[in-house]
């Protein structure tokens, strides 16, 4: 059973939210993780920065569309930073493996960060070398301006809560 969403009923103040899409194998459990952190005021789930336009869940994973399962991550600057957001997406994902997550492999399952304001560069980078500093291994996480964005089926949307029982390799 996942814990409970801390965020469902607070109002946050539109000029201080801001957008960042992160990749982290299935999206199921990243989009469920990152909705309880407080002071994230929306998660949505979908495929980034492929080469195809709209593409579906079987598209991206059977027709090599290059697409990663990714989630955006909406939020609050007044409430958490960037960089504890990226601390918290470190701790759930094995930045070393090169494109896979608990049981599941192909490049849709690839790990990242994805951008629209360049200045987000530098905490991105910050993150990037203090999680570095832990693996001896390479850090496959890719970081990228977010080219595309296309939102996932609804049946893919807020889907651990739908299915508690739900495949996740993340652990609540």
């Amino acid at each position: 059973m996942l814990p409970k969403n801390p965020n469902i009923n607070i109002v946050y103040n539109p000029s201080s939210l801001r957008d960042i899409w992160l990749a982290g194998g299935c999206f199921w459990g990243v989009d469920a993780y990152m909705r309880r952190i407080p002071g994230v005021a929306k998660t949505q789930v979908g495929y980034a920065n492929g080469k195809t336009e709209n593409p579906s869940y079987e598209d991206v994973c059977h027709r090599n569309t290059g697409h990663a399962e990714a989630v955006l991550v909406r939020y609050d600057t007044e409430r958490i930073s960037l960089l504890d957001l990226l601390r918290q997406f470190f701790g759930i994902i094995d930045a070393t493996a090169l494109n896979r997550q608990g049981g599941d492999r192909g490049t849709q399952y690839r790990t990242g960060i994805y951008f629209k304001d360049n200045n987000d560069l530098e905490v991105i980078g910050l993150a990037l070398e203090e999680e570095k500093k832990k693996h001896q291994k390479p850090v496959a996480t890719e970081v990228l301006p977010l080219l595309q964005f296309f939102v996932a089926e609804e049946y893919h949307q807020d889907y651990l809560e739908k299915n508690p029982n739900g495949y996740c390799h993340i652990h609540f």
